[in-house]
């Protein structure tokens, strides 16, 4: 397990473009004929947004495995502008798009905020593929509190001053204690044995930051939300609004 400077000092570098500046590559929505994309039934007794698994990727993705349209997010739970779309935008996603099998929905954790997205990201992955996307989404709609509590925690000199040289495990604990996020999950099913065994996994940190780093160096992701249609790119793309037109551009 590396110290605290590998993992840590790679998200930092997110932080050159970070949250609100994803979508802005090269890349464009497929297209083809509103509406040209056909449904397809779930299987019986369920629904698509029930049918959620981890990608090798890394990330967990909601719905038909073989949707025609497959959306991916890179996203922070501490970034703003995420937090807009996970409230505005991933109930009609799943109501409208997902439950129809025409579209798959994949969340990829991108950590754009260092310390504080760690601590989110490996309690909203503790429990697996069944609570990962309902825990996702109260992320979001509670962000407001955590990003108070995340502020009150930078400006905490004795804080930060615990966290150097600490290791990994350490600092995700810390944060994790100082924003909330550990009662958060036990209010969701979630023990306080467990969550601190996801925050001292050390194979949970590592495959994080190799998520970001793949996301950075393979896939030219410089800040959240970034989202991805069918592989491409979708430019200027970081509101409901433009992944809804997206998405009808293309089929769906």
């Amino acid at each position: 397990m590396k110290r605290l400077a590998s993992p840590l000092l790679f998200a930092a570098a997110a932080l050159l473009a970070g949250c609100g500046s994803g979508g802005d590559g090269n890349g464009s929505a497929p297209s083809a004929p509103a509406g040209s994309v056909k449904a397809v039934a779930a299987p019986a007794g369920s629904d698509w947004t029930q049918q959620v698994r981890q990608t090798p990727e890394g990330g967990f993705v909601m719905g038909n495995p073989d949707a025609p349209l497959k959306l991916v997010e890179y996203g922070s739970r501490t970034c703003p502008t995420c937090g807009a779309f996970g409230q505005t935008g991933m109930r009609p996603l799943e109501e409208n798009y997902v439950k129809t099998g025409k579209v798959s929905y994949e969340f990829r954790d991108f950590l754009v905020h260092g310390p504080p997205d760690f601590a989110a990201s490996l309690l909203g992955r503790c429990a697996g593929a069944a609570p990962f996307f309902p825990i996702l989404e109260q992320m979001y709609i509670d962000q407001p509190k955590f990003l108070d509590a995340q502020m009150k925690a930078a400006q905490d000199q004795s804080f930060l001053q615990s966290t150097q040289n600490a290791t990994p495990a350490q600092v995700a604990n810390g944060w994790a204690d100082k924003m909330g996020y550990v009662e958060f999950v036990k209010q969701r099913g979630i023990t306080e044995a467990q969550a601190r065994a996801c925050l001292n996994d050390p194979k949970a940190i590592e495959a994080l930051t190799k998520m970001t780093q793949d996301a950075t160096e393979k896939q030219d992701v410089t800040g959240t939300p970034t989202f991805f249609l069918n592989g491409r790119k979708l430019d200027n793309s970081v509101t409901w609004q433009a992944i809804e037109s997206a998405l009808k551009t293309a089929g769906a």
